[in-house]
């Protein structure tokens, strides 16, 4: 597997990695796992959205057609 970082990207990285104290590696490692944490996050509130609109009734949904007669419990 091969990356291309863009020279400003690497300089960026370079002067981080000066700035903290830390390997290159150590901060791209860091930014992805931040990155990929994100990612994940907000694909689990569009899946979380997606099902809770297709299994979400309001109150009028859920009793549409039921037929609640207190006469017939007596």
């Amino acid at each position: 597997m091969e990356f291309k970082l863009d020279a400003s990207l690497i300089e960026a990285i370079k002067d981080y990695s000066k700035l903290l104290n830390k390997e290159p590696s150590t901060i791209l490692k860091e930014a992805l796992e931040e990155y990929f944490a994100k990612i994940e996050k907000e694909l689990l509130e569009k899946s979380f959205e997606k099902e809770s609109a297709l299994t979400s009734f309001s109150y009028d949904e859920f009793f549409d057609g039921l037929d609640f007669d207190e006469d017939e419990k007596k």
